[in-house]
């Protein structure tokens, strides 16, 4: 009876079969897209080769062809689950702003002016953050592309413009890739960018897809977990820390090359940027070698059990900011793309509810506002406004 009951029926078998079909069928335009798309195929980036492959095969991490996490087995991805499937399909949750979202409306003019503190971030959407620090200026994980896609004609869309032109940035001291995903490398970017003369850090192997796009080797560094390099003969290191996640451009290149977060040390001040990550015990070591930090960067968007293992989500994001000693918390990785299964505003509205109760301190700016950690401490709820001027309520 037991047996009978958990037997899937017709209707059931049915339902999952159409679902995977269409599933199927939306990676089939995707990839029919992408390929008829210009440079479609330019934007799955190049193998690592040469010298480059011997570098990532000295690593402790590489292992039959692939990097792996320190965790092995425990940080694998979950595999898709019914409900899963089905939320992704039929959920009915607010995954994309019902207004056009609150921006800095001259972020050019208020970056003209240095920071008072020697230390200020600026949230440019996503992932992608202007750092100045003790006298330099750090860009991560670029992406002023309109699709976190290969295609430019499908993939997840940006909620919002830039909200700083990229003819419109300032000139930068130094690149930072956390890793390869389309949402956080996005080549029509690193093309625009490759004429900077700049250089860019990345993790290991990711440097063939930089110089595929036109990036001079001479300007790409790659660097292995604990590895640093010195800017300014020694004024700021930046130097390669854990994360806990994957990487891939493609169907058959999973993990082929490194992920990380970033250290930035400098002679006054300490950043913290975790690109994608879960939650590792590393972040221990990060927080006992560099901490504490003046302002940490977490990701705290496309969080789902699912993939609760590669992705922090806003809880585990302050039982990370604690490890690493961070002092206040700028959350990223949310607001820009649909990823995800929860609402749009859900990262921020959790994460600064159990804020609150821990009493962690909060920076919540608007898109494109530069903020000083150290001066700065009132978070500003700005997603409550999108919903209350749709509901025509004053923002």
């Amino acid at each position: 009876m037991r047996e009978a009951f958990l037997a899937p029926t017709r209707a059931r078998r049915r339902w999952w079969r159409y679902s995977l079909m269409a599933v199927a069928l939306g990676a089939g335009v995707l990839g029919l897209l992408t390929w008829t798309t210009t440079d479609g195929l330019a934007a799955f980036g190049a193998s690592p080769e040469g010298a480059r492959l011997e570098r990532m095969r000295a690593s402790a991490r590489y292992k039959d062809g692939v990097f792996t996490n320190t965790a092995g087995d425990r940080a694998a991805l979950n595999g898709p689950t019914w409900s899963t499937v089905k939320e992704l399909l039929f959920g009915t949750q607010q995954r994309t702003p019902p207004a056009a979202l609150p921006m800095e409306r001259d972020v050019a003019a208020a970056l003209a002016k240095p920071p008072e503190t020697g230390l200020r971030v600026t949230w440019l959407g996503h992932s992608t953050l202007l750092v100045e620090v003790d006298g330099f200026r750090v860009l991560t994980d670029p992406v002023w592309g309109e699709r976190a896609s290969p295609s430019t004609l499908a993939g997840p869309k940006r909620f919002h413009p830039p909200p700083l032109p990229l003819e419109a940035l300032p000139d930068v001291d130094a690149i930072l890739i956390s890793h390869d995903h389309y949402d956080h490398l996005d080549m029509p970017t690193i093309r625009a960018l490759a004429s900077r003369k700049v250089p860019f850090y990345a993790p290991l192997g990711v440097g063939a897809h930089l110089e595929k796009w036109g990036v001079p080797s001479e300007r790409v560094v790659e660097l292995d977990w604990w590895q640093e390099v010195s800017l300014g003969e020694g004024r700021l290191r930046v130097v390669a820390t854990p994360a806990q996640h994957f990487s891939g451009r493609g169907l058959s290149d999973r993990n082929s090359t490194s992920w990380t977060s970033w250290a930035l040390l400098g002679a006054q001040h300490r950043v913290f940027f975790s690109g994608d990550t879960g939650l590792t015990d590393e972040f221990e070591e990060v927080g006992r070698r560099f901490g504490p930090f003046d302002v940490a960067m977490f990701e705290v968007g496309a969080f789902h059990p699912s993939w609760g293992s590669i992705h922090l989500g806003p809880h585990q994001a302050l039982k990370a900011h604690e490890m690493v000693k961070g002092r206040t918390l700028l959350p990223i990785h949310w607001g820009t793309f649909n990823l995800a299964l929860h609402d749009w505003d859900a990262p921020a509205n959790e994460l600064v509810a159990e804020a609150r109760e821990r009493g962690v301190s909060l920076l919540t700016p608007i898109l494109g506002r530069p903020v000083e950690p150290t001066k700065e401490r009132a978070e500003t709820a700005w997603w409550s406004t999108v919903g209350a001027t749709v509901a025509g309520d004053a923002p």
